[in-house]
């Protein structure tokens, strides 16, 4: 599996994390559900999309360097 597979499998893993989380949230309505959110669900979203990214970058740069190798 190459790069940009594996950052749309992370990608589709986090929208079904995110998915879960909304379904949880929705019957846990209270300071700490809040505080969670706050504390990881939030920043994990953000690194995840900025890996994902990363990750895509990545694999666009090691094509175009298997092609200028050939």
């Amino acid at each position: 599996m190459g790069l940009y597979e594996g950052g749309g499998q992370l990608a589709k893993a986090m929208k079904e994390l995110m998915r879960h989380w909304a379904e949880t949230r929705s019957s846990w309505d209270d300071a700490a559900a809040k505080d969670f959110e706050e504390r990881y669900m939030v920043p994990l979203q953000m690194e995840m999309r900025s890996v994902v990214g990363a990750m895509s970058q990545i694999s666009t740069l090691i094509e175009r360097i298997r092609r200028d190798c050939r």
